[in-house]
Order: C-alpha cells, then sequence, then structure tokens
C-alpha cells in the first residue's frame, strides 16, 4: 500500500475552464423543466459558476486532509480514504459510494463517525472509516481488465480489510454501495458484522395477495420504481449495453460529464427541484469535477455492463442469488424514487433486523442527509454488538 495525495495539475485545471468557456450549447427544447432531462438554461449558470467560481483546491484539500491510499488487487488499482478513530475501541466500518458519486458522498458523515466524542456523541459509537474508490471510478482509475462488477468489487474489498488488519467489520451504503455491501454479506460472512443500506432491488413476485397487503405508501413506491423503469433508466440501459460509445462525450466534454452526472442528484430526491435543494452547489461540483479530472465517467460506466447479469437477477422475480447471512439494516430515504417496499425486502432478506424510515432524504441518503445517515449506522452497530 502507498500513500496517496491528490494532486490535480494547474495545466488541467487550465483546460477544464477553456473547455467550459468554448462550450457549443444546444438549443433549448421543447420540454417543460426537467422532463426530458437537464435545462439548458439551469447548466449553463451550474457550468459558468464551476468555470468562474468554483474552487477545485478548497475540495482538493478537503479530501486531502482525510489520509488516503493506494493498492493494487488483482492487477487493478483501488483508491481509498483510511480515517481512523482516536477511540481505542472503535469498529472497522466499510463504506462504499454510488454511481454517479464519489468518495465525496461520505464527507460530512466521516468526522461524527471516527471522532463522535468530538461530534458531541458518545465515543463508544467511533468507527474506524474505509471509503474506497470502486473501480473505475476517480481515483482508482479504469480497470485493465474486464470483470469488474458487483461480485468482483465485493471479493476486491474483502481482501482490502484484510490488508488492513480487519478481522471484522460492518459495512454499509446506497446504489451501488447497497449492492456490494450486500454482496459481501454472501461471501465474507465470517468477517462481515452486518450490511447497513438504503436501496433494496426487491420486485414483486407476481402473487395478487402480495400486492393486496401493501398500504399507500408502499403503492406509492411501487408506481415510483414502475415510473423509474419506463422512463428514467436510459442511462441504465446505456451504460449497461454500450458503455465505450457514451464515454466519447464524458471525456471530451466537461458539460457533457456534468449534465450526466446532476441529473440524478434533481431526479432520484422527489422533493427537489435543482440539485442544490438537496446538495449544496460545491458538493455537485467536487464530485463532477473528480469524475471530470481523472477522466473515469466512461470507465465508471463499465460497472453497469459487468453487473449486467446481477442487475438482471434482481429486477426478475423468481432469480434467486445466493443468500445473504449476515444482520442487515434498511435505512428507508422517503424521498428517494427508489425507495424500498418493506414486504418485498424481507421476503427476499430475510435476515433484515432493523428498518429506519426517514421522511427526508432521497437516494443519495449519506450524503443529503448525513446525520441521520450516521445516527441510523450507529444505532445498527450497537444492536449487531448487543446480539
Amino acid at each position: 500500500m502507498e500513500t496517496f495525495r491528490i494532486t490535480i495539475s494547474d495545466h488541467d485545471l487550465d483546460d477544464l475552464r477553456r473547455r467550459l468557456d468554448a462550450t457549443r450549447w444546444p438549443a433549448d427544447g421543447p420540454g417543460k423543466d426537467w422532463e426530458r432531462g437537464v435545462p439548458v438554461r439551469y447548466l449553463r449558470e451550474l457550468a459558468e459558476h464551476w468555470r468562474t467560481q468554483f474552487d477545485w483546491r478548497a475540495a482538493e484539500s478537503e479530501l486531502n486532509a482525510v489520509p488516503q491510499f493506494r493498492t493494487e488487487i488483482d492487477d487493478t488499482t483501488i483508491h481509498f480514504l483510511h480515517a481512523k478513530s482516536p477511540e481505542p475501541n472503535a469498529r472497522p466500518l466499510l463504506l462504499t459510494h454510488s454511481w454517479p458519486g464519489s468518495v465525496v458522498e461520505f464527507l460530512d458523515a466521516i468526522g461524527p463517525l471516527t471522532d463522535p466524542r468530538r461530534h458531541g456523541g458518545d465515543p463508544a459509537d467511533a468507527f474506524h472509516v474505509v471509503v474506497p474508490s470502486l473501480p473505475g471510478h476517480g481515483f482508482s482509475g479504469p480497470c485493465a481488465q474486464p470483470g469488474w462488477g458487483v461480485e468482483k468489487v465485493a471479493a476486491a474489498w474483502a481482501e482490502l480489510m484484510s490488508r488492513l488488519g480487519y478481522e471484522s467489520y460492518l459495512t454499509a451504503g446506497g446504489d451501488w454501495g447497497s449492492l456490494v455491501s450486500l454482496e459481501l454479506g454472501r461471501i465474507d460472512p465470517e468477517h462481515v458484522l452486518g450490511a447497513h443500506v438504503s436501496m433494496v432491488l426487491a420486485t414483486p413476485s407476481g402473487d395478487p395477495q402480495e400486492l393486496a397487503g401493501l398500504d399507500e405508501t408502499d403503492l406509492a413506491r411501487l408506481a415510483a420504481f414502475g415510473q423509474f423503469d419506463a422512463v428514467g433508466s436510459g442511462y441504465m440501459k446505456i451504460q449497461s449495453t454500450r458503455p465505450d460509445t457514451v464515454s466519447f462525450g464524458l471525456a471530451d466534454s466537461p458539460v457533457g460529464q456534468l449534465a450526466w452526472v446532476v441529473e440524478k442528484f434533481q431526479e432520484w430526491n422527489t422533493s427537489a427541484k435543482v440539485p442544490e435543494d438537496v446538495v449544496s452547489r460545491e458538493r455537485l461540483l467536487a464530485n463532477a469535477s473528480i469524475y471530470w479530472l481523472t477522466a473515469t465517467g466512461g470507465s465508471a460506466a463499465q460497472m453497469y455492463y459487468e453487473s449486467a447479469a446481477h442487475l438482471g437477477a434482481l429486477f426478475t422475480p423468481g432469480v434467486e442469488l445466493a443468500p445473504v447471512r449476515v444482520p442487515v439494516a434498511v435505512a428507508a430515504f422517503g424521498e428517494d424514487p427508489a425507495a424500498p417496499i418493506r414486504a418485498f425486502a424481507e421476503r427476499d432478506y430475510p435476515t433484515i433486523v432493523r428498518w429506519t424510515e426517514f421522511e427526508r432524504g432521497g437516494h443519495f441518503g449519506a450524503m443529503e442527509r448525513p446525520a441521520d445517515f450516521v445516527d441510523d449506522v450507529r444505532a445498527f452497530a450497537r444492536q449487531v454488538a448487543g446480539a
């Protein structure tokens, strides 16, 4: 393992500003607001802020304040943050980010998780926090070899935690982080104490009685999932079938990369009129900058291609993966269009021992509502420790 610091060159930052200034903008479409994607007028203003006001050096400094490392696993570079707690009895906690997210998702949670005493919490709730960049994403860089889907990522994370000397650990995340955390509960139950997730892809079985038992909230969630499948899953279909084709635009146009990323922060929170309603502009642009400055928009898309079979199994009633053999906690954020339906989740994951409903917060729960996320992870850790 080698220590790592983010050092983006002035040349790369100047090139970003030059490209933003030279953007060839499309005409406004006939659609209303966000119904056909990111509005031109919104992205123009955000891109201008990125060009003239956003301070990458401040974001870089904040990231570099957390110890970072890189290592090789299966001939692939893995970048990770490793924030150790000052508390002697801290538990290890592995956090996995989403698409289109990055390690930025957890910046506001790392301090309270590692040093609760300093943040008004109980020192007994402290964690040593490990936050890897998914293969192909950010400072992990592109993968030279195929195969880096959910299963291989989970195996790599198990190896990473072993190399760090952690004999047991909790794992948590949303989106890809949920899938990887659950997969770790399948393949490494001897070391995983529990998995804390905010996304559970559990679909109706086809039994009419199952639907008859749903309440109003669950029926609304089922309808939202149907809407996602019908009109909101285009990105998934493209990235799971033609990631190479979309990579050219993402690598050559910072505005194209920005649009591809920020759309989801608006679309995946039902209360958001614009992405800044749920995540600060500086966090949005720090996240987008990582994709652009590492040129990993296309390589990040490859995970959808590599995970197509895994996703297909989760979306197909009657197709079962191996059981998750560790305790599972679900944090259901009520403004997430993909918020899980409890009856379906508990049917497919019988080791669920904790279910928390949050009225506020969308798909990027840890980033949008870090205090709620931290509190729920702490409570789950106490529950698992007391079992």
